[in-house]
């Protein structure tokens, strides 16, 4: 149980990983055409990848080991890590970020000129947190319950998302020019929150609907 636990925690970092890092590259590269600035800063990117390496491999290394985890059939010693589901997820949720994201910007640019630094900062904090609800994804990926049901032993889980949540807050309000942010309105926080939340609410219907098949 431990080991298969572990190795699901594996996938878990793997998949939350690979999506972050599409989503990363195609903004990047495709973003770039839409004005003269950048989408994101380096320094905005090494806020992402402290929660895309270290946040995240903390968080899914903190979940508890699952009893249900006996009922898989065993698997191949030589199965790629990487399964169908897995790849599937990564092109369809980090299809879907990229999506989002590269049309703010074209919406944006649509307008005008290059996106303005308010309009960046939304954009920046739109990113992060759709990374942060799609650790919900990779927490949900392969059980057999609802990602939502049960919290024992996942303290540090939550931890970390707070962590996160709260680190975006204050290098926004505060970061001013080292991180090219402004300060955010409440109404733009929860537009930010609520939407990006229907990535966690939207992966939990496929789920169950997948449980529901099964």
């Amino acid at each position: 149980m431990w080991g298969r636990s572990l190795y699901r925690n594996i996938q878990r970092f793997v998949l939350f990983q690979l999506t972050i890092n599409f989503v990363a590259i195609v903004i990047c590269l495709v973003g770039a055409i839409f004005g003269s600035e950048m989408p994101l800063t380096v320094v905005q990117i090494l806020w992402v990848n402290i929660i895309m390496d270290t946040f995240a491999a903390m968080a899914m290394a903190s979940l508890p080991p699952s009893a249900e985890v006996m009922d898989d059939r065993p698997r191949s010693r030589d199965e790629f890590i990487i399964t169908r589901a897995m790849a599937r997820t990564i092109f369809v949720c980090g299809g879907i970020m990229s999506a989002v994201l590269l049309g703010m910007l074209a919406r944006w640019s649509a307008d005008g000129g290059a996106p303005s630094v308010r309009q960046l900062t939304f954009f920046f904090s739109t990113f992060v947190f759709m990374q942060f609800w799609n650790m919900f994804n990779a927490k949900g990926f392969e059980t057999r319950h609802s990602v939502f049901a049960s919290w024992k032993g996942c303290r540090e889980f939550l931890l970390i998302l707070l962590a996160i949540g709260v680190g975006q807050f204050v290098i926004v309000e505060v970061g001013g020019e080292v991180f090219r942010t402004v300060p955010l309105s409440w109404r733009e926080w929860l537009v930010i929150f609520g939407a990006t939340s229907l990535l966690a609410w939207g992966g939990e219907v496929v789920r169950a609907v997948r449980r529901k098949a099964r």
